[in-house]
């Protein structure tokens, strides 16, 4: 099963002093905008979201069809087969992902531990 790119999304108090401080550690904003609220950070194949208000706690954050560089790849698992490869193991998904429907989608679950994970397809 291919996942895609990996980041860790984070939900920050402070978007401005949350970029300061990444930026300090050697990252640099590889997308968002402080205007959306949100910004994505990138140092070498490391990638971080900073999201100011939008979610509670911290995310796993997967991407099928993306890699590190936010770049489209081919071939790739799409959303649906993954949900699909999931609920055959047994695992319960908090959002689902129209089974009907193509394209951009994204399901979410929790690990054991209740760590949300977060499979986002965006093309």
């Amino acid at each position: 099963m291919k996942l895609g790119a990996f980041s860790v999304s984070l939900n920050v108090k402070d978007l401005g002093v949350s970029r300061q401080f990444y930026e300090n550690m050697g990252f640099k904003v590889f997308g968002g905008g402080m205007d959306k609220k949100y910004l994505i950070m990138k140092n070498e194949n490391a990638l971080i979201g900073l999201f100011q208000g939008m979610f509670t706690g911290n995310v796993l954050t997967f991407n099928p069809g993306w890699d590190d560089k936010a770049k489209n790849f081919d071939p790739f698992d799409d959303v649906r087969a993954i949900q699909q490869h999931l609920r055959g193991k047994g695992i319960k998904l908090t959002a689902e992902a129209d089974d009907k429907t193509s394209g951009p989608a994204f399901i979410m679950l929790a690990d054991p531990d209740g760590n949300v994970i977060l499979v986002d397809q965006h093309r």
